[in-house]
């Protein structure tokens, strides 16, 4: 009697320390991954339902997330600064956005060190993503299109190549 209570509470709270698998179990995609907020506001939740307090509400259309963990239709994201919590999936868009985290970023024509500058970026604003190589990123935003060093984004790991 006493296991079967331990193994329900155990599902209840496995959603909150589950990380350790590489795919989430829901959608077998990676864990973590980015993806961009849909929605121009998002309830973050303490939990993955209706019943679980909102900590706070997301304003930022694209805003770029990582996804931590997944359940059912919930999804545990975090920003850039690391506060996060539940959302809904149905909120959320596989688009991938980025943050630009250079105080002011040069956007290049071509993918390599002194190209002809295209645009400045300050820091904060967000970027689409079109391609990602080894360090550069061809991004759009504000209607300027070029390359930004890999480096100076948020929301694209360093090792990771989108075509």
């Amino acid at each position: 009697m006493k296991s079967r209570g331990l193994a329900a509470l155990a599902l209840v709270f496995w959603p909150f320390f589950a990380d350790a698998s590489d795919r989430g179990p829901v959608t077998n995609l990676p864990l973590p991954r980015y993806v961009s907020l849909k929605a121009s506001e998002a309830n973050v939740r303490r939990g993955p339902s209706l019943t679980h307090r909102i900590d706070w509400v997301f304003k930022r259309r694209d805003m770029p997330l990582m996804i931590t963990a997944e359940y059912g239709h919930w999804r545990r994201v975090q920003d850039r600064d690391g506060a996060g919590g539940w959302v809904h999936y149905t909120l959320l868009s596989g688009v991938r956005t980025a943050i630009i985290e250079a105080e002011m970023l040069d956007v290049m024509v071509r993918p390599e060190p002194g190209a002809l500058v295209v645009a400045r970026l300050e820091q904060g604003v967000i970027a689409r993503l079109s391609e990602c190589g080894p360090d550069w990123c061809e991004i759009s935003a504000d209607g300027y299109d070029g390359w930004a060093p890999k480096s100076a984004l948020w929301g694209v790991e360093p090792d990771e190549t989108l075509d």
